[in-house]
């Protein structure tokens, strides 16, 4: 028995790009940092939200790059003259993608108490019943 990838099956036409999209977001190399949350606030709306706690707004960049949204934050190290006798809060920078399907759109990002808050929508496509005429050959 010959085993067929997802992309390949004869009864998924136009899925070639499937394939690619699952490796892309299995190789991206999230190591957990910064935690995030994803909530359905509607049927037809998403929210982001990652613990961005000591990061300014200048100091995070959200982008739209190849159907991914990329959120990198970058922190200036403040600590030249400063004596620290325990440092467990470590200015590191980031970058988490979120691979978004065909329609979904991003809106507003809104920073609120540590967190930042992207919203996202999905178009919803007009459900159509179209009808195939046979031409005779």
């Amino acid at each position: 028995m010959t085993k067929l990838a997802l992309g390949t099956h004869p009864f998924l036409l136009g899925f070639e790009q499937l394939e690619r999209l699952v490796e892309r977001t299995a190789k991206s190399g999230n190591d957990g940092y910064p935690p995030y949350n994803i909530e359905q606030t509607s049927e037809n709306s998403y929210r982001i939200t990652l613990a961005v706690a000591g990061f300014a707004e200048d100091d995070l960049a959200i982008t739209v790059e190849d159907n991914s949204l990329v959120i990198r934050g970058r922190q200036t190290d403040d600590s030249e003259g400063r004596v620290f006798l325990h440092r467990g809060i470590a200015a590191r920078q980031f970058q988490r993608s979120f691979v978004l399907a065909d329609g979904v759109d991003v809106g507003e990002a809104v920073m609120e108490n540590g967190l930042l808050h992207v919203d996202l929508t999905r178009a919803v496509p007009d459900r159509i019943v179209q009808t195939i005429n046979i031409r005779k050959g």
